[in-house]
């Protein structure tokens, strides 16, 4: 009877489900935040691309600088985009270009952990001069 309080079997399957719960946060925790680095990456990148269209399209800089950034299909659904023209539509007058997007990262809740959710608000800027 004495051997068999002795035998750690079992053990390291009891200390596995102490730390599988902070393994599980810290993966899902990583996905999130690549998920959110990405958005900013194509939004920042969507950003610039609008704004050379525009500074190439001086007479309809806005709206050729939100189609070209439609068209390429890469910004995140929900995403707004800004146009602002300072001094009017006069070569070598700043074209600036916003884009912004709410993201959300989230975590489920389960062992009597309760969820988590923030929500973010990613913004990309750019600006080129008309030509």
């Amino acid at each position: 009877m004495r051997r068999r309080w002795n035998e750690n079997r079992g053990q390291s399957f009891v200390e596995f489900a102490f730390i599988m719960p902070f393994l599980v946060f810290l993966v899902l925790g990583i996905v999130q935040f690549g998920r959110a680095w990405h958005n900013y990456l194509s939004i920042t990148d969507a950003a610039r691309v609008g704004a050379r269209e525009a500074a190439t399209h001086r007479t309809t800089a806005c709206a050729t600088a939100s189609t070209k950034i439609n068209s390429m299909g890469i910004i995140p659904a929900g995403s707004t985009i800004g146009c602002t023209l300072s001094g009017g539509a006069v070569t070598g007058q700043p074209v600036r270009v916003t884009i912004t997007y709410s993201f959300s990262i989230g975590l489920p809740g389960f062992f009597g952990v309760p969820a988590f959710a923030r929500d973010f608000t990613i913004q990309g800027i750019a600006q080129e001069r008309l030509e």
